[in-house]
């Protein structure tokens, strides 16, 4: 970097980007920061571009607004050229990539900006890969900004009023949204519920989990093992359905309440039938191959052997 590029500028005479897909910054996330700029000055320049003889942060803005905390007269600065719109993106995603700490939601909100100016530019919308070039993501991180984006905004307006919050205080978050919803559809795909029963039963998870009745973010995938157990025709969809109007009926009733009430012993049934299909299939190669059989495998066969007689003994 050119040593003409670095300046000593007001802080207050710097702008935040406006295509900085980070929009929350909480007091308690900066306290240890400004602390460290107190005690230290700011030891990397921030970096900027000029406009019409304003100055817009590409880099520093967590800086910046300590700096104005702390009112400090100057903050060291390296002046950039100005990008155009579709470059400030990508270097706002770029530096998003190497510091891993912006939120997902106002992320995707700015993803949805790039893949627009790109649609605008070619004709034609980005596909999957060219999007995650462009952002300086993952194919998979791109599928999962899409489905926040694709959310009802009553989700998305609840989503940001929760990243307000201090982290300590957040009992809602992306990931228990996009859980819940995945929940819902894979029983709504096998015709357990209808779309306005979906819609209730995302609503119910979602309540739960802001109330703290659910606990685990990944619990709503137990509602897919009862979907699944409805698809094998190892429970009926009446009581798929009855548990389901439960968890939305009842405050106290959770998705392990519901997975134990319908689909947990036919879930565990089907998981030991795969298994033995494995071991079958891995004994009989045993077999053919004429191999001597140790004292060990001797004795562990044997102990399953017992095992299957008295799981028998039950029928």
């Amino acid at each position: 970097m050119a040593i003409s590029n670095l300046r000593s500028i007001d802080p207050r005479s710097l702008e935040r980007n406006p295509e900085n897909p980070r929009l929350i910054f909480r007091a308690d996330d900066l306290q240890n920061l400004e602390d460290s700029i107190k005690a230290r000055g700011i030891l990397v320049p921030l970096t900027v571009y000029e406009d019409d003889g304003s100055f817009f942060i590409m880099d520093g803005e967590r800086r910046w607004r300590c700096a104005m905390r702390l009112a400090l007269a100057n903050v060291p600065v390296i002046v950039q050229p100005k990008p155009d719109r579709m470059q400030n993106i990508m270097m706002m995603f770029a530096i998003h990539n190497a510091r891993k700490d912006w939120d997902p939601l106002p992320t995707a909100y700015k993803l949805r900006d790039l893949e627009a100016m790109f649609q605008a530019q070619e004709g034609r919308f980005p596909t999957e890969a060219e999007l995650a070039e462009l952002a300086s993501i993952t194919r998979g991180e791109v599928r999962r900004l899409k489905k926040l984006l694709g959310l009802p905004p009553e989700y998305r307006d609840e989503l940001m009023a929760e990243l307000e919050k201090p982290r300590s205080e957040q009992a809602l978050t992306v990931d228990h949204v996009l859980e819940a919803t995945r929940g819902a559809e894979s029983l709504a795909k096998r015709g357990v519920v209808n779309e306005k029963e979906e819609e209730r039963l995302r609503r119910a998870v979602v309540d739960k989990f802001r109330n703290r009745t659910l606990h685990s973010t990944v619990e709503p995938r137990k509602l897919a093992r009862i979907a699944r157990a409805v698809e094998r025709q190892e429970i009926s969809k009446g009581t798929a359905r009855r548990v389901v109007e439960r968890i939305v009926s009842s405050p106290e009733y959770t998705i392990d309440d519901a997975f134990r009430d319908s689909a947990a012993q036919a879930d565990a049934e089907h998981a030991v039938e795969v298994l033995l299909d494995r071991v079958s299939s891995n004994l009989r190669q045993y077999r053919e191959s004429g191999a001597q059989i140790s004292e060990d495998l001797a004795e562990k066969l044997a102990a399953i052997s017992r095992l299957i007689d008295e799981l028998l003994e039950r029928r």
